[in-house]
């Protein structure tokens, strides 16, 4: 099995089935993911992998395209799932929810080294149909 092959099983597994000793079978004891909230190592991103099956019934992870190109992988992927749990402060909504996003991952001797994701928050809510954060007080410098 090629290396694209090996991590988009072992990605899909992980994220789609929840089987996330697929993906820390497939990650360098150094991998870092890079995110607009910063860096995580990878038992932060097994627990958001957690957090999200827990939060999601029958959420799932469909890959919409992938490519490599040396010792880089891209992955554009959709994720969906009825929101029947706690999920980043929100309490369950019970609509089903749609977010997209894309992973870029570098690899070396057949392990992933690095990834960055990029995807929207305010899509992820907007699904939920929460379009109000709450009060935030602006002051004026």
């Amino acid at each position: 099995m090629n290396m694209l092959s090996r991590i988009i099983d072992a990605w899909s597994r992980a994220w789609g089935e929840g089987d996330t000793g697929a993906f820390e079978r497939i990650v360098a004891k150094d991998y870092v993911r890079h995110s607009k909230t910063g860096e995580e190592g990878l038992p932060e991103v097994i627990r958001q992998i957690e957090d999200s099956h827990a939060a999601f019934s029958d959420f799932k992870v469909r890959i919409l395209y992938a490519i490599e190109d040396s010792d880089l992988i891209a992955i554009n992927w959709e994720s969906y799932g009825k929101h029947t749990g706690t999920f980043m402060d929100v309490p369950p909504t019970q609509r089903v929810v749609t977010v997209n996003g894309a992973s870029f991952m570098r690899h070396k001797d057949g392990l992933i080294t690095e990834e960055s994701v990029v995807w929207d928050p305010r899509e992820l809510l907007s699904s939920m149909n929460i379009w109000h954060l709450g009060n935030q007080t602006r002051s004026n410098p």
